[in-house]
């Protein structure tokens, strides 16, 4: 059998971390990951100090994968600036479109150093939307608008997701949530 360098096996470990999170959501244990990977926890121990480092990790992966495919968003020329915002704002990466996101609220109460880091990135994923709107206002294709409101009113919104479970309750997938949002954000709510 083939041995997994160091990469390769950590790979292996985030994309089951994030297939049992989808599962079970914050519940799965170290046990559940180590018995779907058919390998003991203490190889995962080798990678990985804990569970908090995993999530953390997966984290990371989610948002490297939003840049990338924020960058092939703001590259395409067939999109207007207003069609690339709603992609940007409204974008869950291709490979978390299966996962239950909607579980992440109940990071903030179980895991709270996870979730900081979830805000902080979520926070600085906004480089991309500045610059296009920017764009887009000196163009003349966005309204002249103040971004800093712009910005807390999209970050104030996903922070609701995160507090409640008003996306559980609702049947209402994250990715959902985010298109709406990104859709309100950038067409407003007068019907054409």
């Amino acid at each position: 059998m083939k041995t997994d360098t160091s990469n390769e096996l950590r790979i292996r470990i985030l994309d089951e971390a994030a297939k049992q999170f989808d599962k079970k959501g914050i519940k799965f244990t170290m046990d559940d990951l180590a018995h779907a990977l058919g390998m003991s926890k203490k190889t995962i121990y080798t990678v990985f100090e804990d569970k908090r480092s995993i999530m953390t990790e997966t984290i990371d992966r989610f948002f490297d994968e939003a840049l990338i495919e924020e960058e092939m968003i703001l590259n395409d020329d067939t999109l207007t600036i207003p069609e690339q915002l709603k992609q940007i704002i409204g974008r869950v990466p291709d490979r978390y479109t299966q996962n239950d996101l909607t579980q992440l609220y109940v990071l903030r109460e179980k895991y709270p150093s996870v979730y900081r880091h979830w805000k902080f990135c979520r926070e600085n994923y906004w480089e991309g939307v500045a610059l296009l709107l920017e764009k887009g206002i000196n163009e003349g294709a966005i309204r002249p608008i103040s971004l800093p409101i712009l910005k807390t009113m999209f970050q104030a919104t996903v922070e609701q997701f995160f507090q409640k479970d008003v996306l559980v309750k609702n049947h209402i997938s994250y990715r959902d949530a985010l298109s709406e949002v990104a859709d309100i954000l950038v067409n407003g709510i007068i019907s054409k």
